[in-house]
């Protein structure tokens, strides 16, 4: 209709129905995917071989599929658009839209307040440390508590605690300078 008298004239139900390819490209888009993929990875190669069978080739070779050429640009672009497709119809429904024809299920409503779009992730809640807490302590990440470190597998009589490094391997010293 170009004119707006004529969509006036036009009755509810005129104006409510949807043309064919406005309603149904959804599921085309996913029947057309499903045969791409039916021949290129399950018919192709059964006929690539037969006919090699056939025509009794000497070097036999493997059917290379069409839409993995191109490092699968297909499949990850039809992935894109029936995935699009699927959120925005999902959106679609939840905001009470009915292009396909087929009525809801006794007892399904649409939420009054349906979302419109993703919200941002709440951050969980995480107390923060005590002042008194260390390494050893109760909590992770506080500061490191003023008591001296156990000293553990020191030498017979000696107090003196070993140096690690970070791993927690002992550092030896060693009376040689290393030139």
């Amino acid at each position: 209709m170009s004119t707006a008298e004529e969509y006036a004239k036009m009755s509810d139900a005129e104006k409510k129905k949807e043309d064919w390819m406005n309603s149904k490209w959804r599921p085309m888009m996913g029947w057309l995917y499903m045969g791409v993929c039916a021949f290129d990875f399950v018919l192709f190669p059964i006929m690539w071989s037969m006919l090699q069978a056939v025509m009794k080739v000497g070097t036999i070779t493997q059917w290379q599929p069409l839409t993995l050429q191109g490092a699968g640009l297909f499949h990850i672009a039809m992935g894109a658009v029936l995935g699009i497709a699927a959120f925005g119809r999902t959106q679609e429904k939840l905001n009470g839209a009915n292009n396909g024809g087929a009525t809801p299920p006794a007892g399904f409503s649409v939420p009054a307040s349906a979302p419109s779009s993703f919200s941002a992730p709440v951050a969980p809640s995480v107390p923060a440390p005590s002042a008194s807490s260390g390494f050893g302590g109760s909590s992770f990440g506080g500061a490191p508590s003023s008591a001296p470190a156990p000293s553990f597998g020191g030498s017979f009589g000696s107090s003196a605690p070993i140096a690690t490094t970070a791993s927690g391997k002992k550092i030896v010293p060693t009376d040689d300078p290393v030139l």
